[in-house]
């Protein structure tokens, strides 16, 4: 399986060298050049399987220069019992007859983006070997909240790396803060950047396209590659757990084989549903894809209307992993419902960067329109959803989710379609307790991790152990930047980590 560049489909790489470069030269998004298919016995023999079984068999569908031995190897590693608080890992939880959750934080930073970032530096440091790569690999990160922490644990103390990870100063949790000011390790490095997520996205995809820098960093014995999601080394564990889900719906008895299932995601960046969407073109029996944002309703806009347009005020939330108003991975999916169209996909990331807009095809806006449905969920609607969750079914969730239900019930009122639905939960409420404790009535006494304790009294809902663990952890890094200055803070930390030479 080769993968090809969004932007020049003529440029082809393997898939160890998809997950070493993270980011294709000219900008673009690696992408596989087929979509490998799936049907009925596949599946079936998926059903009894634990998950990192069906992780591999899913994998090695797309990572043919990687053995189905190596992938499992791997999979072991990344969700077994010293990672993960749940021997299912991604566990699916009945709400009602129609509604099911998909839990996808029970892994070490108690986000969704563990079920990735616990697989991908096993994929990238066998790439390097693979690929014969003798460099050390420079990680650049911009993290909206929940990337950064999962990059540097999934990183932290791995041979032949060192990760750099930017956030927004004053637009993660205090307690997403804290896991990564706090995080350990010799080969990791973070630092707040003055603006916001999209500043941050900018800034290492700047530096990714400088030839320059790039030049200097190999003269000095680095690769640049990334952890976000415009890596596809990102996206392809996370088509995992879609199946997975299906499977467990199917070996329930929940469903019948080859009955339709929706999904409901809540996405900023469009990494996770766009894994949603792979499964379905692989040929999982999904129907309607709904994707759910915050109050940053740009995908909502795009998805009913077919223009893209970031032109307009970036909000703060209580789900800040989706405050983002340039959604990268809308790129791939922009390829495939193309007919991977490089020169389409080109022009409309130009115009992206020129004036903040583009609008597709009449053939786009119609595959859109049959695959995905939109809707967003405001402040007030996010509340009262966790508010009506824990009420109603005894379930405690965090904001991020909350958004995902509140959309759900938009689409089910607007729709009428009560097809069986799985809605994805994309992180433990501790790690939003403010927030939370406010939904459910209670007054924060204090300030993030102190208030893990205020939610557990209240809920008796057991806090997640690393979380726990920050109570009193030392800071470690304090370091803020301007946009402009991203370079230079990773040339510095590069030359630190060097012991200053």
């Amino acid at each position: 399986m080769k993968y090809l560049s969004t932007r020049d489909r003529a440029l082809r790489v393997t898939g160890a060298e998809a997950v070493k470069l993270g980011l294709s030269r000219d900008g673009g998004l690696l992408t596989p050049e087929a979509v490998p298919q799936i049907g009925e016995a596949f599946l079936k023999s998926l059903t009894g399987a634990s998950y990192q079984e069906r992780a591999a068999k899913v994998m090695a569908l797309y990572l043919t220069d990687y053995s189905e031995e190596e992938l499992l190897g791997f999979a072991n590693n990344a969700y077994g019992p010293d990672k993960y608080g749940h021997p299912a890992a991604a566990p699916l939880r009945k709400v009602d007859g129609s509604t099911h959750c998909l839990e996808l934080w029970h892994g070490p930073t108690s986000a969704f983006k563990d079920m990735a970032l616990q697989m991908l530096p096993q994929l990238l440091s066998a790439a390097l070997r693979k690929t014969g790569e003798d460099k050390t690999v420079c990680i650049l990160v911009a993290t909206s909240g929940d990337t950064g922490k999962a990059a540097m644990e999934g990183f932290a103390g791995v041979p032949q790396t060192k990760i750099m990870v930017f956030y927004p100063k004053d637009g993660v949790s205090k307690v997403q803060e804290a896991q990564m000011v706090t995080q350990d390790g010799e080969n990791v490095g973070v630092c707040a950047v003055v603006g916001n997520f999209d500043d941050a996205q900018a800034g290492v995809k700047r530096i990714f396209s400088d030839e320059g820098i790039r030049e200097t960093l190999a003269k000095r014995g680095y690769l640049l590659s990334s952890a976000n999601s415009i890596n596809w080394g990102r996206i392809l564990p996370q088509v995992v757990y879609y199946i997975s889900a299906y499977c467990d719906l199917l070996r329930d008895g929940e469903i019948s084989m080859g009955d339709k299932v929706n999904f409901c995601v809540p996405t900023g960046n469009f990494g996770d549903i766009l894994a949603a969407y792979y499964a379905k073109r692989m040929g999982l029996p999904a129907g309607k894809l709904i994707c759910a944002s915050n109050k940053n309703d740009v995908l909502t806009d795009f998805l009913r209307t077919g223009v893209y347009d970031k032109n307009r005020p970036f909000h703060t939330t209580m789900s800040p992993s989706m405050d983002i108003l340039v959604s990268s991975n809308l790129e791939r999916l922009l390829f495939d419902l193309s007919g991977e169209n490089d020169q389409e996909v080109r022009g409309y990331m130009e115009a992206l960067n020129a004036s903040g807009k583009y609008e597709v095809s009449k053939t786009i806006k119609a595959a859109l329109r049959e695959q995905f449905w939109g809707g967003f969920c405001d402040e007030a609607g996010t509340t009262a959803t966790i508010a009506r969750y824990y009420k109603e079914h005894g379930y405690l969730i965090d904001t991020h989710t909350a958004v995902a239900a509140g959309v759900l019930e938009q689409y089910r009122k607007e729709t009428g379609d009560q097809t069986l639905t799985v809605f994805a939960s994309t992180a433990s409420p501790y790690k939003f307790c403010d927030h939370v404790l406010r939904a459910i009535g209670e007054a924060p006494k204090g300030d993030g991790v102190e208030l893990l304790d205020q939610l557990h009294e209240k809920t008796g809902v057991a806090v997640p152990r690393r979380l726990a663990a920050l109570k009193g952890k030392k800071r470690r890094f304090d370091l803020t930047c301007e946009k402009p200055g991203m370079d230079g803070v990773v040339l510095d930390f590069l030359k630190k980590k060097e012991g200053g030479t």
